[in-house]
């Protein structure tokens, strides 16, 4: 198997034993030979199966024996019992597996049994169908087997009513999978098609054995205050998969893993991974002319099962029915958390895979989809995702669908947070929303539509009271695509923090030189006390942010006017064309040194802005180096060089970019007053413009300058001149102390940041004293500096 090789950081994934009970003694069963075709989708499914319910006496409990005939002399059995309504999923129970799954609407119902052999030839290996009188219990369709399962993969067939007009899409020919199995596989390679380039091939679930074990080496929740993370974004193929990388496992869990000290290397002390639940990226397949390769759903924004992990982003791929792959994953966290890293998962919990009404059946959708999905009342999709669907997340079975879920990811994968993606959806009111069916009586005057904003959705009130849930990081993007945008109002018993967009906007807005926006950027300096505090949060609440996965890189955010998506295939149509950005005078990488020196000086000016900002910072994957997308916005359509890490890249800006931002992240961790759990007060900060304690709110300021008291560092003076004219300031009277300077973004490597180790330190430091002895000290147009207090010894 292909593992990490290294004393420290060994993987040892388990064997499968089979071991079952003896079996009771049966009547010989009456052989019945079928052999049907049922079209799956564009899949062809030949099923020779014979099912023969037997009575017979064991224990007082009726049980069945399946025989299937298959093209060879070998015949398989399976005991089969009622089985119990819960959990649901599939699960280890009373000396075999019990299958649980909701279904209110289905009539029929039919396990469908595949084995690894049998699922890329498109074959069912054995079915068992549900009595409804005897395998199911209300709405829970249910049974017991107990047999071999060893590389047994299992699906669903439900038949009802064909009737979209009622939101009903229930189909026998299709084989759907379970939403609550731990592992669904179809394909092991990532972007490679199926049999006959099929771009969906049938997908199958993951049955369990008792003998799934993972080590985690007595690993535990590293449980940091939020005020105190350092998030990454990263894109887990993407950070790896570029052959400058040098890893042994590329563009996988185990890659991540070889290069985590980077992260460690840099100051980031949380990874927030973009989607890594089971998705098809072969969703958008197709030639793309203008780079001459094929376009794919690289981001993984479209799940098809929120329990499993993808299982291309494993070595593993299919081997071992999934389960090496989950452990796979496991691994990654465990490594993590060795390193003092915490694993957030980006999950997408506003739509999924199944599109509108032209999408495919692959799982919710078949099973129970006026449950699943948000309808009108004429069967139609509610879009508030922007991608065909909206799942129901407040209908009870939905809410509580999503809460064992996230309860799984925390107490069997050990993830320490999440970030939900368009997480407004989360708080619209459920198709068949009434207040009986949600709070058990009706309410006067109760007039809610689908889709209405909840002041109270249940679904966030039952996460936020959550005995596990509350104890982990719990991040809303507090809008979606239907226009509800709620950053500052999403619903967060105290408990929730929000991806703070309107950061990003006025941040970029100022920096850039915009006039008007010197107050709100200081706001955004506090941890956007507008925003957080009357509701009473904290500055930790705020995510803030100025690039992530959707939008410009930050190298791009100061080297492109305008969005450059032609690679995309959409003629630039696509993408957001707001961008807040600016190219330093001209557009694109080729530039004049000037401008050059100029867009260095910009990215270092919103590096420390993130970093000596109050509230969480987040970093996106390939910034710390410089990363450019070649001004494309809307990358989620690529698997190559776009989105790769480059890591020769990075290596090349070791000494410069790089180097800037790690110090400046350590220089944060060092600072007691760069991440404080409530709002500063002047007791703490005070203003200061072109002279101390005379700050300029005007519209046309583009200067904003502050001290804070730190209990690490004494005092620290932080100055942003965002202005295209150069200024001499005078600084704050300190008797006894002076200011010595520490970083200055308009200065070249490695003067930026005059760490102890720099051979011309004091030289460089001599050269502005004659300024500093007069209390004063000159700043370039655009650049911003941090001046840290120090005792006179010369006083």
């Amino acid at each position: 198997m292909n593992l990490v090789h290294s004393p420290s950081h060994s993987l040892q994934l388990p064997k499968f034993i089979s071991h079952f009970q003896n079996t009771p003694k049966f009547y010989p069963p009456k052989r019945v030979t079928t052999s049907n075709l049922e079209t799956i989708g564009s899949n062809i499914f030949s099923n020779s199966t014979a099912l023969i319910p037997i009575k017979a006496a064991s224990e007082g409990v009726d049980t069945a024996v399946v025989v299937v005939e298959e093209e060879g002399p070998k015949l398989k059995k399976f005991q089969v019992f009622e089985g119990h309504p819960a959990p649901f999923g599939a699960t280890v129970r009373d000396g075999g597996v019990n299958f649980a799954i909701f279904s209110a609407n289905a009539v029929s119902a039919t396990l469908c049994l595949i084995s690894l052999s049998d699922l890329p030839e498109n074959r069912v290996t054995e079915q068992i169908f549900l009595d409804p009188l005897t395998n199911k219990t209300g709405d829970v369709w249910h049974v017991l087997l107990k047999g071999d399962f060893k590389d047994m993969l299992y699906g669903y067939k439900f038949d009802g009513n064909f009737s979209p007009e009622v939101g009903l899409y229930y189909d026998p020919s299709k084989i759907v999978s379970d939403p609550y199995a731990k592992s669904v596989i179809s394909r092991g390679e990532f972007g490679v098609l199926g049999h006959d380039d099929n771009r969906w091939p049938q997908m199958a679930c993951m049955i369990p054995t008792a003998e799934n074990k993972f080590d985690w080496e007595g690993d535990s929740p590293l449980k940091y205050l939020q005020r105190d993370l350092i998030i990454y974004e990263m894109h887990v193929r993407g950070f790896t998969q570029h052959e400058s990388s040098r890893t042994e496992f590329p563009g996988t869990y185990l890659g991540v893993v070889e290069k985590l000290d980077h992260l460690k290397d840099l100051g980031v002390n949380c990874i927030e991974l973009m989607p890594c639940h089971e998705f098809n990226e072969l969703e958008y397949y197709s030639y793309n002319s203008v780079l001459g390769d094929y376009k794919v759903n690289f981001w993984g924004y479209s799940t098809v099962n929120y329990f499993s992990p993808m299982t291309r982003y494993s070595t593993a791929g299919t081997r071992n029915c999934g389960q090496d792959a989950i452990n796979e994953f496991k691994l990654l966290v465990r490594e993590a958390h060795k390193r003092g890293i915490e694993v957030f998962m980006d999950v997408v919990f506003n739509h999924t895979a199944e599109g509108n009404e032209k999408g495919p059946i692959l799982s919710f959708r078949g099973v129970d989809n006026s449950i699943y999905y948000m309808l009108a009342p004429k069967g139609e999709f509610y879009n508030y995702s922007g991608c065909g669907n909206t799942f129901n997340c407040n209908h009870p079975i939905v809410r509580q669908f999503i809460l064992d879920c996230l309860r799984y990811w925390v107490t069997e994968m050990h993830v320490d947070g999440f970030r939900f993606d368009l997480a407004s959806i989360m708080t619209r009111s459920s198709s068949l929303w009434d207040a009986v069916n949600v709070f058990g009586s009706p309410i006067e005057g109760d007039l809610l539509t689908t889709g209405t904003p909840l002041s109270s959705p249940p679904l966030i009130d039952m996460m936020s009271n959550d005995p596990i849930l509350r104890d982990v990081k719990l991040i809303a993007e507090a809008w979606d695509a239907g226009g509800l945008y709620q950053v500052g109002m999403f619903p967060h018993w105290r408990i929730w923090s929000e991806w703070n967009g309107k950061y990003r906007d006025i941040v970029r807005q100022f920096i850039k030189g915009t006039d008007g926006f010197s107050g709100a950027f200081a706001e955004c300096l506090c941890g956007s006390p507008n925003l957080y505090q009357e509701g009473g949060r904290k500055p930790w609440n705020s995510i803030n942010f100025v690039c992530a996965h959707d939008g410009f890189t930050l190298a791009d955010l100061v080297t492109y006017n305008e969005k450059h998506n032609l690679a995309n295939g959409e003629d630039n149509n696509d993408g957001e064309n707001h961008n807040n950005s600016w190219n330093c005078g001209q557009e694109g990488e080729f530039a004049s040194i000037s401008v050059k020196k100029l867009r260095k000086r910009q990215m270092r000016n919103f590096f420390l802005c993130l970093m000596v900002s109050q509230g969480v910072p987040m970093i996106y994957m390939g910034d710390e180096y410089g990363h450019t997308k070649g001004g494309n916005n809307n990358t989620y359509c690529h698997d190559n060089y776009i989105n790769y890490f480059r890591w020769d890249k990075k290596e090349e800006s070791s000494s410069d970019f790089f180097r800037f931002c790690r110090l400046v992240t350590k220089f944060r961790h060092e600072c007691e007053s760069l991440g404080l759990n409530d709002f500063p007060t002047a007791e703490r900060l005070q203003w200061h413009g072109h002279d101390p304690g005379t700050p300029d709110w005007s519209e046309t300021s583009r200067f904003v300058a502050f001290t804070l008291i730190d209990s690490v560092k004494g005092e620290i003076y932080i100055a942003f001149n965002a202005s295209h004219l150069a200024v001499t300031i005078t600084l704050p009277e300190r008797p006894g102390y002076r200011w010595e300077p520490l970083v200055d973004s308009g200065k070249p490597a490695p003067f930026d940041f005059l760490s102890s180790d720099i051979p011309e330190r004091d030289l460089a430091v001599k050269q502005y004293s004659h300024f500093l002895e007069a209390n004063l000290y000159p700043m370039l147009g655009y650049t911003s500096i941090i001046l840290v207090l120090s005792p006179n010894d010369h006083a």
